[in-house]
């Protein structure tokens, strides 16, 4: 348990970056396993426009830090693939 208020406060701190990391990750993978559902559909047009919201959570969270740069690059690169790929 924290005894000085300095570590009192860092505790509170961590708790509420927690929970918006928590729900930042939660709607990266959420708009992600949207758009490879509809890829597995077949749904290109439907795909390509949650594309930008999988886009825009994924830099969300590589910025705040919950993912890193790279990943977010290589997971927006591997969704536009899929999309291109569908006939």
């Amino acid at each position: 348990m924290a005894i000085t208020d300095s570590a009192k406060k860092a505790i509170r701190q961590g708790t509420r970056k927690r929970v918006m990391n928590l729900r930042r990750q939660r709607v990266m993978k959420d708009s992600v396993k949207e758009v490879r559902s509809l890829v597995t559909q077949g749904d290109k047009k439907t795909a390509a426009q949650k594309l930008t919201l999988a886009y825009q959570a994924l830099d969300k969270a590589a910025k705040r830090g919950v993912i890193k740069k790279n990943t977010a690059s290589r997971k927006k690169s591997r969704l536009a693939k899929a999309i291109a790929k569908i006939k």
